[in-house]
């Protein structure tokens, strides 16, 4: 496979002129997937920042096909929309469903599940921001624990989220999928490697992507990239994919970087002390022990 990188991927922009805030690790997730994706695309997209950001007419931000489902329905019109295709003998090409928290794990997982069960031909990227950011900073399945949103809030007697993040991953994983895979805006060469491999997958592939939200986690919106990559080195988040019935971890650390520093870079976990940031560290230490040894590693 050809090494894809910014020297190797095309100049042409299939995702460009949104109205995301400054920063914004799901607009820059976006705008590499639909590089490697091409023109050829059929996008379906919920409620959601990169649905309100993108279909501003006449400044519409999908160069390709794109249009917005039901929250709850994304996966099932992305199956329609390739079903139809076929239908139609349309061929040469991809359709995808792209879908935030609340349209991947929580209102949006039904139709999810109901297409993989299917192994209807697309790829589903979740682009994970831990929260749903569009209507307010709400809390969501994908939240980790001691995240301050507006419906966590912090205090004397809550850290925040007391709920762990839903493992969507290995979720998707048991129904026995063709192809899935996780991934960072930090290490954007291993997404775009993912890409494509899911865009070569006949069937339903599933990518999870690590998106930092400046405006819904409190940090500097130049500080993206960085954030993106040290929650991947910090081990609160991994690289990992599943084929062929398998797990894999692309990047398995000997040493984890501070959580601490990662966390407190972040105004949504400001109020973190010490003892909270034991028991995160502890809980990751936990399942990376988990993961290793039921993946082998």
């Amino acid at each position: 496979m050809l090494k894809l990188n910014a020297h190797t991927i095309t100049n042409k922009e299939y995702f460009y002129g949104h109205k995301a805030c400054g920063g914004c690790g799901e607009s820059l997730a976006l705008r590499h997937a639909m590089k490697i994706l091409g023109e050829n695309s059929f996008a379906a997209l919920p409620a959601g920042c990169m649905a309100a950001v993108s279909f501003i007419y006449p400044n519409m931000a999908f160069t390709t096909n794109a249009m917005i489902t039901p929250f709850a329905a994304t996966a099932s019109v992305a199956s329609g929309i390739a079903a139809g295709l076929k239908a139609l003998g349309i061929e040469n090409t991809q359709t995808i469903g792209i879908a935030g928290d609340g349209g991947t794990a929580d209102i949006g997982f039904q139709a999810l599940s109901g297409a993989i069960d299917r192994n209807a031909d697309i790829i589903f990227i979740t682009t994970d921001n831990e929260a749903y950011m569009n209507t307010g900073i709400q809390k969501s399945g994908l939240t980790p624990y001691g995240t301050k949103t507006t419906t966590s809030p912090a205090g004397e007697n809550l850290p925040g989220s007391i709920t762990q993040k839903k493992n969507m991953f290995e979720i998707v994983a048991a129904h026995g999928i063709t192809y899935a895979a996780t991934a960072s805006v930090g290490y954007i060469e291993d997404f775009l490697k993912k890409v494509q491999k899911a865009k070569d997958t006949k069937g339903t592939s599933y990518i999870q992507v690590f998106v930092p939200c400046p405006t819904g986690w409190g940090y500097p919106a130049n500080e993206t990239v960085s954030l993106a990559k040290a929650v991947v080195d910090s081990g609160l988040w991994y690289l990992a994919e599943y084929e062929n019935g398998e797990f894999m971890l692309n990047k398995n650390p000997k040493e984890f970087t501070s959580a601490k520093d990662y966390l407190k870079k972040q105004s949504r976990f400001k109020h973190l002390n010490d003892a909270d940031i034991e028991y995160i560290e502890e809980q990751r230490d936990k399942k990376w022990e988990i993961m290793r040894r039921k993946w082998n590693y």
